[in-house]
């Protein structure tokens, strides 16, 4: 294999693992708005909280975080790559893709969601006056999870312009 196909190899992997990683993590944030969320919030307040609870716990292990993380370094290398090998417009459409992804997936995540989370974690999923939290929770969360989707699936949208674009030159 000659060095500039192999160029091209490693462009194409890259920004194509970026796609691939914007949709997972698109498609995980659409289940938690499409019905996760209505189900807890359709349960028992106690019964709701406690199982977000865990959910939030569970979710900060390597599945979720080696795919929400290494979506965004994996785009920061393909955007490079694609600087290096002088992709032309891929390269715009994968910069378009890192920067949804990164404000809209892992800056949402980081300043909007990962707060929320922390808050219900303290509360006592028995306590009556953890109620009107949990419904106010359910709501906040849930609208700032659309985007997050959205973001996810338009970034995979980019990502994949990108990769389809470096494959053509």
């Amino acid at each position: 294999m000659s060095e500039p196909l192999a160029a091209v190899v490693a462009v194409v992997a890259v920004t194509g693992a970026s796609a691939l990683g914007a949709a997972v993590v698109g498609g995980v944030f659409f289940a938690f708005s499409g019905f996760v969320m209505r189900a807890l919030g359709d349960a028992p307040p106690s019964a709701g909280l406690t199982v977000m609870q865990a959910i939030n716990r569970t979710a900060v292990r390597p599945p979720l975080m080696i795919t929400l993380f290494g979506t965004l370094l994996a785009g920061l290398a393909a955007c490079i790559l694609l600087v290096v090998t002088a992709a032309g417009a891929a390269l715009w459409w994968a910069v378009a893709g890192e920067a949804v992804y990164l404000v809209g997936v892992v800056g949402l995540t980081v300043g909007f969601h990962v707060p929320r989370n922390n808050a219900i974690d303290r509360l006592d999923a028995g306590s009556t006056d953890a109620v009107p939290a949990w419904r106010e929770y359910v709501t906040a969360w849930t609208r700032g999870n659309h985007v997050r989707a959205l973001a996810g699936v338009a970034a995979a949208v980019l990502f994949g312009i990108a990769t389809a674009l470096a494959t053509t030159r």
